[in-house]
Parts: structure tokens; C-alpha cells; sequence
């Protein structure tokens, strides 16, 4: 475990090298006020630009070495890559994983609007060519995102992929931005049967959602650490839903912000 973590923590070093600290005004979305100013870390690509962006919604233990890692592979994929980090600013900044209500993902759709308003404004992004993704607290966020009532679309939000989040068969159906959902049947974190509620539950744009499941994983199956435990929950690295739900990130991403 220290061997993993010690190579996770040395591979942020690096990512930082070429990251820079920014900020941003989250802002009101439908019925959700503004919540703070947000920081956030900025990668770009090599070169001028413009380039299509992404915004990358941190899990509940707040920015650490996964979004890290995200964003260097993101960033490789020829994308901006914006992550706020939306608990610290809020006085979390050890992460809401033992209360993960003291941050709800409406909450953090402000910071999502804000980030939107912020790249937009930016010369070396592409106009109305922004992606969301978010993991597990983040994947909760990006399911909320997409909800029709806060027309992120017309701040150019494009597409949205979900790793592991919370789905709500009571307040996530009015989907108005294509979304990616992908998780895990063993997830007992956030369970998988959720999503499928929200399914059954019925989609106002069906065409628009598209949910992987995979029989075999548990909560952060992308994250290339040993079994482990955190709050009471199983975690594991899943070597085939991991190299899977990647490559349908990247695939999913280049089909609408190319």
C-alpha cells in the first residue's frame, strides 16, 4: 500500500510541475444559490490552442492524487482540464466521506456553472466544446449537471460522464446533456441497483444516457490501488472495468467535444 501511495503522491509532483492555480465565482443555477469562490488547478495541453476542456468534479475526499492523475490523462487526450475543488472553499478540506451530505451534488453544480463561465472566457479554450466527468461525490455532482433545469447546455456543457455516482430515481430523470454512467455490480458505496431504479424509473430523453454496468467491481475501479477499505466500504483497481471504462471515457469525449 505505501509503495502505491508513494507513486501516486510522486506522479502529482510531476502533474503539478505544469499546473497552475486559478479561481472562479461559482454561480446560481436554478433554485441553488452561488456557493463561494472556488480554486481549482488548471492543465492544458502543449501549444496554443484553442482546445476543447473538461472539468473534472473531485470524489469526496476532496482534490487529491486520483483527480491528479485524471488530469494528466485527460490533459493527454488533448483537453483543458479544470478542477475545483469544491470542499475546501466550503470548510472541508479533509473531504465529506464520512458525511457526504455536508456537500450536496446540486451544491457543487454551481462550482460546474462557474468553471463553464470561467473556460468559456479563456482564449486557448473551444467555445461550447466542454465536457464534465466526475467520480463517485463528483459522479453524483455530474448526474445533477446534466438535469434540464440548470441548462448547463447553454453554457456549453456537451457531454458528462459519471464514474460510480449517486443516482436518484426521484431527481435525476430530466437528463438535457448526453451522459456516460459507469459502475460497478459489487459497488457497495454507491450501489449500482440506484442506477438501475433511475432507469426503470424512466429517462425523459432516453437517447440521451447511456449506463455501463460492470458485474465484477467495486466503488473506484479506476483508481490502480490494492483492496482496500475506506469508511466501511470495499474499494479495488478492476482490471477489466478500469482499461474499459477509459477507453469509453476517451471514445465517449472525442464523439462530442471533437
Amino acid at each position: 500500500m505505501l509503495r502505491w501511495l508513494s507513486i501516486l503522491l510522486l506522479s502529482v509532483v510531476a502533474s503539478n510541475a505544469s499546473a497552475q492555480s486559478v479561481s472562479f465565482k461559482s454561480v446560481t443555477v436554478g433554485s441553488i444559490a452561488a456557493g463561494p469562490e472556488i480554486a481549482a488547478t488548471l492543465s492544458k495541453p502543449q501549444g496554443n490552442g484553442p482546445f476543447p476542456a473538461i472539468v473534472l468534479a473531485h470524489s469526496c475526499a476532496g482534490v487529491n492524487p486520483h483527480t491528479s492523475f485524471w488530469s494528466r490523462l485527460l490533459t493527454g487526450w488533448g483537453y483543458v482540464v479544470l478542477a475545483p475543488d469544491s470542499f475546501g472553499p466550503r470548510g472541508f478540506q479533509g473531504g465529506v466521506c464520512s458525511r457526504g451530505t455536508l456537500v450536496s451534488g446540486s451544491e457543487r453544480v454551481t462550482d460546474v456553472a462557474g468553471a463553464l463561465d470561467w473556460l468559456n472566457a479563456q482564449p486557448f479554450v473551444q467555445k461550447d466544446r466542454i465536457g464534465l466527468i466526475g467520480h463517485s461525490h463528483g459522479g453524483w455532482a455530474a448526474v445533477r449537471a446534466v438535469q434540464k433545469s440548470y441548462n448547463l447546455a447553454s453554457r456549453g456543457l456537451q457531454a458528462a460522464v459519471a464514474y460510480y455516482p449517486l443516482c436518484g430515481a426521484q431527481t435525476d430523470r430530466d437528463v438535457a446533456v448526453p451522459l456516460l454512467i459507469l459502475i460497478g455490480d459489487k459497488d457497495d458505496w454507491t450501489p449500482a441497483d440506484n442506477c438501475r431504479r433511475l432507469e426503470k424509473a424512466g429517462f425523459a430523453q432516453p437517447g440521451l444516457v447511456e449506463t455501463v454496468y460492470y458485474p465484477n467491481a467495486l466503488h473506484s475501479f479506476d483508481s490502480k490501488l490494492p483492496e482496500r477499505s475506506a469508511f466501511g466500504h470495499k474499494l479495488a483497481y478492476d482490471t477489466v472495468a478500469g482499461p474499459d471504462a477509459e477507453a469509453r471515457t476517451k471514445a465517449f469525449f472525442a464523439k462530442y467535444l471533437r
